[in-house]
């Protein structure tokens, strides 16, 4: 990457999946905000020096000439730039959050006017699918208020200089389903479960207690040692891809036990080698 790039962070994802608090946010990190921009301008507006500060274009299915294909053509092109430094950022969320936002705002969904909520996320989230997948940073904001979302995203790019990849390291409960937008998911159900301790089972794996059981297995240590070697095998293969943000998670049972003491411990591990980190224990926080 030249140091003279121009940072540009397209920012979408359907609508009520938060591109709008995203937009904010950045806005409040330093970036230059434009939403809704015509898609056909955009080269323009890199043209020369381009904009003083980083860029960050705001991207939703009501641009006045918004098209999938149109987009992910120009995503590919800005990829390839060597004077951009391109993000796509996707908010996204569950079909049924989505919906239940609409309907406790009561508004119309934007590509449904005559037709109910659900027709118009369903039709959304399929017209934004190709798009989804050429995302470099994809942030689930189903289970996160705007709090826990702006402060997800000002760990990514709140960074002075050269950016670094975001790692965020999870534990979740198998019984509710893996994560959306996970990365890297490890399951951990064959560890010894300190939910059959009657003195560990009000305990969670962040505690030491229940970590110094998980850690007496025999087989804790060979895992953990494999998937921290495979994790620092991949990073840099991650950002030479150009991703900027890494998913990883852990699943155990009920995600209050070995799934959170083995993120805490990858967590660590990671950010004492220098790298940006942030864990989020789903159940726990629920």
């Amino acid at each position: 990457m030249s140091v003279t790039s121009k940072r540009l962070v397209l920012v979408t994802g359907p609508a009520g999946a938060g591109r709008s608090t995203a937009i904010n946010v950045l806005e409040d990190l330093g970036f230059e905000v434009i939403d809704n921009l015509p898609l056909r301008l955009l080269p323009k507006l890199l043209e020369g020096d381009g904009p003083e500060h980083p860029l960050a274009l705001g991207i939703d299915t009501r641009n006045r000439d918004f098209s999938a294909q149109g987009l992910v053509e120009l995503i590919d092109q800005l990829g390839i730039q060597a004077d951009v430094d391109l993000t796509v950022l996707f908010l996204d969320a569950a079909p049924e959050v989505l919906l239940r936002r609409y309907s406790e705002t009561r508004r119309k969904h934007p590509l449904a006017r005559e037709e109910t909520p659900e027709v118009g996320v369903h039709r959304e989230l399929q017209i934004l699918t190709p798009i989804r997948q050429r995302a470099h940073m994809l942030v689930d904001t189903s289970e996160l208020n705007v709090h826990q979302l702006r402060e997800e995203l000002e760990r990514s790019f709140a960074t002075k200089g050269a950016r670094s990849l975001s790692i965020s390291v999870q534990s979740f409960s198998y019984k509710r389903g893996l994560p959306r937008g996970s990365d890297m998911v490890f399951d951990c159900r064959f560890l010894r479960n300190p939910h059959w301790e009657p003195d560990l089972r009000d305990k969670d794996g962040r505690e030491q207690a229940v970590m110094s059981y998980v850690f007496s297995d025999p087989l804790y240590l060979p895992f953990f040692e494999r998937v921290l070697d495979l994790t620092q095998l991949l990073l840099p293969a991650f950002k030479q891809e150009g991703k900027s943000y890494l998913s990883i998670a852990f699943g155990c049972t009920g995600g209050q036990h070995r799934s959170v003491a083995l993120a805490e411990t990858l967590a660590k591990a990671l950010a004492d080698q220098g790298q940006q980190v942030s864990i989020r224990h789903r159940e726990l926080q629920s």
